[in-house]
């Protein structure tokens, strides 16, 4: 269980990182994880549309409306045409919010590679099995509590 308990306290700690993000730049948390999603679909070279952003973030419609309009008035994202289907209308982060972010996040993601040049491929393999394992879970909502306790009790 230590490790379960300390996953969960860095789980608290990058919220709270993510909290002074937005806190510092005027945004909502939703808005911080909605541009982490496109920095995501960019890296991945993947069109992202507003219904798919919305439903990765679990918001509806006019909730994904309303944080496309705040997000794009910051200068943080645009609409733009799909590549692939000019009818289709995709969300882009703008090179500015990712300067924004990498100037934020970079010296955290910097220390996070260089704790993991410590590991050999075999540990580093270990670690991405274990945490790709947990966010699955977390995800497709497969986690329970124990029998004999409530959820209120993590």
């Amino acid at each position: 269980m230590e490790i379960v308990h300390l996953l969960r306290a860095v789980a608290v700690e990058l919220g709270l990182h993510s909290a002074r993000f937005a806190q510092r730049n005027g945004m909502h948390p939703t808005d911080v994880r909605a541009l982490i999603a496109l920095m995501d679909a960019r890296r991945a070279d993947e069109e992202m549309s507003a219904g798919r952003l919305g439903a990765g973030l679990g918001l509806n419609s006019a909730g994904t409306t309303a944080l496309l309009d705040r997000l794009e008035r910051a200068g943080h994202v645009r609409r733009v045409r799909g590549e692939s289907d000019r009818r289709k209308v995709v969300v882009e982060v703008t090179d500015g919010a990712v300067d924004l972010g990498t100037s934020f996040f970079g010296p955290l993601i910097e220390r996070s590679v260089e704790l993991l040049r410590g590991y050999d491929d075999h540990q580093r393999s270990a670690v991405r099995d274990f945490l790709d394992g947990v966010r699955q879970a977390a995800a497709e909502g497969t986690h329970t509590p124990p029998p004999g306790t409530s959820q209120g009790e993590a």
